[in-house]
């Protein structure tokens, strides 16, 4: 009985041995992988932290020579561009053969300053429809705003439904809202599109109800590639046939506005009210944009700080006369800013 119990405690002792040894934590060490460390967050020397974007800039550009027809034909090498005077390294190109699909936002002011104009605009925003969209390829939306910003018909091919959404418009309202218009088309509707990008607003150019600036819907214009251009419906000449036009109005303050909203965006601005030249205008901004190219840089000033940069792009080979039509600034962010 002695032996047995002296027996069982010499096993007890062996088995209580062996659990130390396997549990202890030299052995649960050799028997586990390492966790895997985290990549350390990058800091400067005062340990703060370091933000990291990664940011393209993309250019529609478009080039008239002297007779102010676009210039087709033209490959990377023709083109140089500059950032606040800095030479910029062109990363990406496409031309003019790539026939991207374009969404097109017509913006119509139907304020109560637009009432004797309201059949021309709604003929005007027609026109410029049917000239510039291309069916099953292009697409639309119709957008009117005055005291609010109301959209009529979402991005479509379909002549038809645009037809009707403009026949529809039948009273003006209050007052102009004309930057909130731009700001929530851009923001709200061309975000997130793949292919270029285009506003025509046709208005008075007198905006009395904004909430936004004229800063403000240059800036996002600038941010989402979209191109602007202008229907003035102040600027006719003596003898138009176009009711409430007047005439030697062109050029005042609001219309210097409407102009640099479309300028610094790539694009440009009409003032007439003789129907046969607006529909020669709108051949040509056809023509512009099926002559478009498109050219993509990494900015070598990596600081994202949302201060105002200038854009100049020039041709390598000058030719006499010609011009250059693209956007002339941005102001980089960070990413989700």
């Amino acid at each position: 009985m002695k032996r047995i119990t002296t027996y069982t405690l010499l096993l007890m002792l062996a088995l209580a041995l062996m659990a130390w040894t396997f549990n202890s934590p030299a052995s649960a060490q050799s028997s586990q992988q390492p966790a895997p460390r985290p990549t350390p967050t990058p800091v400067d020397d005062d340990g703060n932290v370091i933000e990291v974007t990664t940011r393209e800039v993309r250019l529609p550009v478009t080039v008239l020579d002297k007779k102010e027809q676009p210039v087709s034909g033209l490959n990377i090498g023709d083109f140089q561009v500059f950032e606040d005077k800095q030479p910029q390294r062109i990363e990406g190109f496409i031309d003019e053969r790539e026939a991207l699909p374009i969404y097109i936002g017509v913006l119509m002011d139907t304020s109560s300053s637009t009432a004797g104009k309201l059949q021309f605009e709604k003929q005007a925003a027609k026109d410029f429809i049917y000239t510039v969209m291309r069916r099953r390829k292009d697409k639309v939306a119709f957008v009117t705003f005055d005291n609010e910003v109301r959209l009529h018909q979402d991005f479509t091919d379909k002549q038809d439904l645009l037809d009707k959404a403009i026949d529809n418009i039948k009273k003006p309202g209050a007052q102009t809202s004309l930057y909130d218009a731009v700001w929530e088309f851009c923001d709200q509707k061309l975000r997130g599109v793949v292919g270029r990008r285009v506003i025509v607003v046709i208005t008075d150019g007198d905006d009395t109800y904004s909430r936004a600036r004229l800063s403000d819907a240059i800036d996002i214009a600038q941010q989402t590639e979209t191109i602007i251009y202008g229907i003035s419906t102040k600027g006719g000449f003596a003898g138009s046939a176009v009711p409430g036009v007047l005439a030697g109005t062109v050029k005042d303050s609001e219309d210097r506005e409407l102009a640099r909203l479309c300028e610094q965006t790539g694009g440009r601005a009409f003032f007439t009210g003789d129907v046969l030249a607006l529909e020669r205008s709108f051949t040509k901004v056809a023509r512009e944009l099926r002559s478009q190219y498109i050219l993509t840089y990494k900015p070598t000033n990596e600081i994202y700080d949302g201060r105002e940069r200038k854009i100049e792009v020039r041709l390598a080979n000058k030719q006499d006369g010609a011009k250059i039509l693209t956007r002339r600034s941005y102001k980089p962010r960070k990413e989700g800013q």
